[in-house]
């Protein structure tokens, strides 16, 4: 066998493997087709709001459509039964926000346990609340209420977006903290407890900045404090709660998470072009529009995140006995 065969045959097993590494590679493309993100709330909200957003980035950066399916009922818990239940191969995704950090303790049995069974794949955004009263309150500031509140127990109205909502969950945790007495009023959604409250039907609301702050600003509104640690840039002249009432925080959330099981791959990939979206300016723009600020991590970051709220808001609903409607 002269010596240039001899170096063929060599190199055959080479090549061979060479082959089959694009082929794995071709097979292993990420996304290979279309992408589904589940949402657990009705088209329109800020959570499809914010699905869209996304999606449209990660459909322009990784050339698969990135498909909104709005699953709406139980508090975002259909929608994640049917995510947890989906193969782990990165092409379903569920939009993830603080509901799924109140649910395991607001709901008795549940068909998943959350922490487990998602991954945490990265945080968006992170949205602080307004307290706000009705004009006619003679409470100008958070200890004039809570004066108010402890010299009229159970004479006020706090009214919500329905029970175990964020709003009810932001209310219960400053009675938690502040000791005052006032009766929940919970309402089919924000918009019915933001009008009530116009009218004067309730006295106080915890609730999105989204949904209240252009109340607030032709005057219809009053806002005491944001619901966070820090003020607000764009409601600079607002206070934070926590400058009243130290440690407490309470703000929505929002990310994307996965079925458990997916490849670490395939999350970090994600991970990287949600961050660069984050990083765009109009992007940037965009989330500031929608009452909050740019939640950027790592993977294991929003999933701290996810864990720490779990804990927090399971003490609020075991403290108020929260049980959904």
């Amino acid at each position: 066998m002269n010596s240039s065969r001899r170096n063929f045959l060599r190199l055959v097993p080479y090549a061979a493997a060479l082959s089959g590494t694009s082929r794995l590679a071709r097979a292993e493309a990420y996304p290979a087709r279309p992408v589904r993100l589940t949402v657990g709330f009705p088209a329109g909200g800020v959570v499809d709001t914010l699905a869209r957003l996304i999606g449209q980035w990660l459909w322009e950066h990784l050339g698969q459509p990135f498909v909104v399916d709005n699953r709406p009922g139980a508090g975002g818990n259909i929608a994640t039964e049917s995510v947890v239940r989906a193969p782990p191969d990165g092409h379903t995704l569920l939009m993830v926000n603080i509901p799924h950090a109140i649910n395991p303790a607001l709901y008795d049995k549940l068909a998943f346990n959350f922490i487990r069974d998602i991954a945490p794949v990265a945080g968006i955004m992170r949205s602080p609340g307004l307290m706000v009263v009705n004009p006619s309150m003679a409470a100008r500031t958070v200890p004039q209420f809570v004066a108010y509140v402890r010299a009229n127990p159970g004479k006020v109205n706090m009214a919500s977006g329905g029970n175990g909502t964020t709003g009810h969950v932001f209310g219960e945790l400053f009675k938690f903290m502040t000791g005052v007495d006032m009766v929940h009023v919970p309402y089919r959604g924000g918009a019915a407890a933001v009008t009530d409250l116009i009218g004067g039907q309730v006295q106080v609301y915890f609730g999105p900045v989204s949904e209240t702050i252009a109340h607030v600003s032709v005057g219809k509104l009053r806002p005491l404090a944001v619901t966070t640690a820090e003020r607000m840039e764009v409601l600079a002249d607002v206070p934070a709660m926590a400058e009243f009432i130290p440690g407490y925080e309470a703000s929505g959330w929002h990310g994307v998470g996965a079925p458990a099981g997916t490849s670490r791959q395939i999350v970090e990939a994600l991970n990287a072009e949600i961050n660069a979206a984050l990083a765009d300016p109009k992007v940037k723009a965009r989330l500031v529009d929608l009452g909050g600020s740019v939640l950027r991590g790592s993977g294991a970051e929003f999933g701290k995140l996810i864990a720490d709220e779990t804990e927090k808001w399971a003490k609020v609903v075991k403290f108020a006995g929260l049980k959904p409607e």
